[in-house]
């Protein structure tokens, strides 16, 4: 590995994100920055930061031929690429505002943070991405000028043509050659709106700063060591900050490689051809992992399941021996074998390089924490919202546990608050909320505390554990408060459940709305003989019986609150496209109790016991 302190940028010679980027071209110009899967070619290829450093210049020149002045917000609606980086790049060297949208939003949400940003020209996929929005970008949209296409789609292109506005990015694309423009930017200065997802009510557009992410990202850069020779696979999407300064400003200040995964149906694919060292994910993904793990386990014999358990705790002893919290015990000397037999044909599947994985965005399990950290898996756990760009706390590779968040990042400081909410404040903590003043001052107060929302508690080493959400907190009518989030995640680590939403408030009992998964539910369904085809099966006492039993089963280690007497079941997951998740797949909690508002007002009128009608157990 090269010298990792040489290697790394620092934020203080930059002042701001284009003069990060034009240091990393003059130091490793040669360099590979970014891999990515050319469909023609049916192969992997790569760009260096010189080559990357053309194209910044090509478009930075459209951009200023479009009379695009500092301060102008710009858009973007792209999937993880090249071009991404071009654009970002290009707009960020002139002190334009990048507002990134994600492509699976829906098209009226995409059209507000357009309205609501002023935004003037817009980056999208294809003339497929234009025709959905189209219809929702209307005069009330004035200030929006031009709309870039990257590519020409299979279908007829009349549309390109349609609207004056919309032009191909490869006519638009300046021909010219250059340098870079030496501007000496401010690092207090906006560089990016990013629109929250909005679980409650329209997004609102956080305001940070070119110092809020280069600071965030060398706080990251300096726990977590990153190297040259390092490979991340990206796959989160861009437009979440989470990605975007962990997978993106990160690996540019250490001067790592980035490859762009194809898809997450193709991303098993993708790990074993690219083996990559570094991966950033939600905890979705290990879950599904987890999930697959188990149903397969399900299908091996006896001795198979046995030697797959002894390995997870053995190996877990080995990581608790090795962070110092457990005694050295002769059964660790069986480590090296069934490292070879079982772990390593799991991490294997995950590339086989994978130096060190890091999960954020939402609570990861400790289950699923302890299996990937039993098989060898050095998984970090950590914690941020978009407000603080993102990164508030992240476990270290040398102090990592798994059931917190870990301690602050350098230069962050938090304290516990009223209802024991957790405070930050950070060098990352945004400027504040679009057009949004009274937003703002509810967030941050007079002392420069930004509130979370969370409840959390500081163990003695200095260790965040978030306990629970203030505004998801549920109050049975008997007075007691039920966190659901750790309920919810522990439900959905059955294979059975892919969606899962506890509810309760104010009612004497906790019941839970289940999406059951597609995969797993014909197989569940003729085990309990009812017709998985028929949703009428949903409705039959021996489904919701045997529902209930394994919820029951997954949560047995809970308090005892933690009971679910009633469900309702569905089939049909929830998807930011009908309006039951956020793109950063974060239950809308509101919006499913209104999709579901018949059910839980049966439920609760007939009891905890009554008998199963259609949809509800």
């Amino acid at each position: 590995m090269t010298d990792w302190h040489k290697d790394v940028i620092h934020p203080a010679g930059v002042r701001t994100l284009a003069g990060l980027f034009r240091e990393r071209v003059r130091r490793t110009p040669d360099a590979c920055a970014y891999m990515s899967f050319e469909r023609d070619a049916k192969a992997w290829s790569g760009v260096t930061w010189s080559e990357v450093a053309r194209e910044v210049v090509r478009w930075q020149a459209a951009l200023r031929r479009d009379g695009l002045e500092a301060g102008d917000r710009v858009g973007i609606a792209l999937r993880n690429s090249r071009e991404w980086v071009y654009f970002d790049q290009a707009a960020l060297g002139l002190g334009l505002v990048v507002v990134p949208c994600y492509t699976d939003d829906r098209p009226d949400n995409v059209a507000y943070i357009l309205k609501d940003a002023g935004v003037k020209l817009l980056l999208l996929a294809d003339p497929g991405a234009w025709r959905r929005l189209a219809p929702f970008v209307t005069e009330q949209h004035p200030e929006l000028k031009r709309i870039l296409l990257l590519g020409r789609g299979r279908g007829p292109s009349e549309e390109l043509s349609a609207d004056a506005r919309v032009s191909p990015v490869s006519e638009w694309l300046s021909t010219e050659a250059g340098e870079f423009p030496e501007r000496q930017g401010d690092p207090d200065s906006l560089a990016s709106i990013v629109y929250t997802s909005g679980t409650t009510g329209r997004p609102k557009g956080v305001m940070l700063s070119h110092g809020n992410m280069l600071s965030i990202a060398h706080a990251a850069a300096s726990i977590v060591h990153i190297y040259r020779e390092d490979v991340l696979l990206s796959f989160l999407p861009l437009s979440h900050t989470l990605e975007r300064t962990g997978g993106y400003y990160l690996p540019m200040m250490t001067g790592a490689t980035v490859a762009y995964a194809r898809s997450i149906p193709q991303l098993a694919e993708d790990l074993q051809t690219v083996r990559p060292t570094l991966l950033i994910a939600v905890p979705r993904i290990f879950e599904r992992v987890y999930g697959r793990i188990y149903q397969q386990l399900h299908k091996q014999s006896r001795l198979a399941r046995w030697m797959f358990e002894t390995a997870v705790d053995i190996g877990w002893q080995r990581f608790e021996h090795q962070q110092g919290r457990a005694a050295w015990h002769p059964k660790l000397l069986a480590w090296p074998m069934l490292e070879r037999l079982v772990a390593a044909k799991i991490t294997d599947k995950l590339g086989g390089r994978l130096r060190i994985a890091v999960s954020g965005g939402a609570a990861l399990g400790t289950p699923v924490a302890r299996l990937f950290i039993g098989l060898g898996l050095t998984l970090l756990q950590g914690y941020g919202m978009t407000e603080t760009s993102p990164v508030i706390s992240v476990n270290r590779p040398h102090e990592n546990d798994p059931a917190s968040v870990g301690p602050p990042l350098p230069g962050v400081e938090v304290r516990i608050g009223a209802d024991q909410e957790l405070l930050v404040k950070s060098p990352g903590a945004m400027l504040g909320y679009w057009k949004d003043p009274e937003a703002t001052a509810a967030v941050i107060d007079e002392q420069g505390w930004l509130h979370t929302g969370d409840q959390a508690r500081i163990d003695e080493k200095g260790r965040i554990h978030i306990t629970g959400r203030i505004k998801d907190i549920l109050v049975l009518s008997n007075g007691e408060k039920v966190p659901p989030g750790d309920m919810e995640g522990t439900i959905t680590l059955d294979a059975l459940v892919d969606q899962a939403m506890v509810i309760g408030e104010g009612h004497p009992f906790l019941s839970a709305i289940l999406v059951l998964s597609p995969e797993a539910w014909p197989a569940f369904a003729r085990e309990q003989g009812v017709d998985p085809d028929d949703t009428a099966s949903l409705e039959d006492p021996r489904v919701s019986s045997a529902v209930l039993a394994r919820v029951s089963a997954q949560l047995k280690d809970f308090p005892g609150y933690a009971k679910i007497r009633r469900a309702i079941l569905e089939l049909e997951p929830w998807s930011a496209d009908n309006g039951l998740l956020t793109p950063t797949l974060k239950v809308k909690r509101s919006q499913v109790m209104d999709h579901y508002a018949v059910g839980v007002e049966r439920i609760y009128a007939e009891g905890p016991t009554a008998p199963a009608r259609r949809r509800v157990a």
